[in-house]
């Protein structure tokens, strides 16, 4: 095996490790899930960017959600199909720690834009009257705004307490670059990157579960004292979608986590890594155009409108 100097800038990304049987359906798998992804959620982001009437507060909120998963995705995506078919996958350490920067970032805004969502259900549900008052575009901007900052600020800690470690290793024992991958490759003592990064999570995980669970419980409460059936309808036709979303991103993320600590299961941490990517940037625009009136309305208009275009005249 060809071995680099431990100054050396170039990295070899173990990848996916699949049998030379499997490349190709598993290419077009991902490749497919990506071109869905983008159709998809470039879809929602015209809608809501041409359409008037949706330029509403909740709606913009769907396009932070929408440019995020694309942001993610395409960081991580070109990269590991191109690698598929390379005898080696080699990167430069600049080039890993830029895409481990982009996937954390992603991860913690995808948590941040969800906690600003729950905040505009519970408001919408529990204070309908003031809505328009309190969530304001100004409002949802600088929401949005100091949901990506912070997302940017903790990251930047993060991979910066990991650039500084001199490497003693070359090769990344992952599908792509994240954080953990890049510190293992250095023998200096990694306590302070293990001690942030256990509390970046527990600081990013607990604050949304717990602005979920306070937001829900309220809104629970107060669908349940006023016993109406339009607002429980209305309660679960809004929040039931943007739960759902949370849930499989919660779990998703959960999973790649814990798989860290397994090093017995390098594919099946691999394929988690990928799904925390994939899995809700597809289900996202789906969720949301579905369940919510107004965006599925909107799509249903424009569905029928090119069908009844295309039919032929009597």
């Amino acid at each position: 095996m060809e071995n680099y100097s431990i100054n050396s800038d170039i990295l070899e990304i173990q990848g996916l490790d699949i049998s030379e049987s499997s490349i190709y359906p598993v290419f077009f798998a991902v490749l497919f899930f990506y071109i869905t992804l983008l159709i998809s959620n470039f879809g929602v982001l015209i809608l809501i960017i041409t359409e008037k009437s949706l330029h509403q507060p909740m709606y913009l909120l769907f396009c932070n959600l929408s440019v995020n998963d694309l942001f993610g995705n395409t960081v991580l995506l070109p990269r590991l199909l191109s690698d598929m078919f390379a005898s080696k996958k080699l990167t430069t350490y600049a080039q890993c720690a830029t895409q481990a920067f982009c996937s954390h970032t992603f991860g913690s805004a995808s948590h941040m834009i969800l906690i600003i969502m729950a905040i505009d259900r519970y408001v919408a549900i529990c204070n309908p009257l003031r809505y328009t008052a309190i969530m304001t575009t100004k409002t949802i901007v600088k929401l949005s705004v100091s949901a990506w900052g912070v997302s940017l600020v903790l990251v930047a800690i993060l991979l910066g307490l990991t650039i500084r470690l001199s490497r003693c290793r070359y090769i990344v024992l992952n599908a792509y670059c994240d954080n953990a991958s890049l510190f293992k490759l250095s023998c200096e003592d990694v306590y302070i990157n293990n001690l942030y990064g256990l509390v970046f999570t527990a600081v990013l995980f607990g604050s949304s579960i717990g602005c979920i669970v306070v937001t829900y419980l309220r809104i629970a409460m107060i669908c349940w004292t006023k016993k109406s059936k339009e607002l429980n309808n209305r309660a679960l036709q809004t929040c039931g979608s943007h739960l759902l979303v949370y849930m499989i991103m919660l779990w998703t993320g959960f999973l790649t986590i814990i798989l860290h600590r397994f090093p017995d299961y390098p594919y099946l941490r691999k394929l988690a890594y990928i799904l925390f990517h994939v899995v809700p940037a597809n289900l996202n625009p789906i969720i949301y155009g579905m369940q919510t009136k107004s965006l599925r309305q909107k799509i249903l208009q424009i569905l029928f409108r090119k069908v009844s275009s295309s039919a032929p005249q009597r």
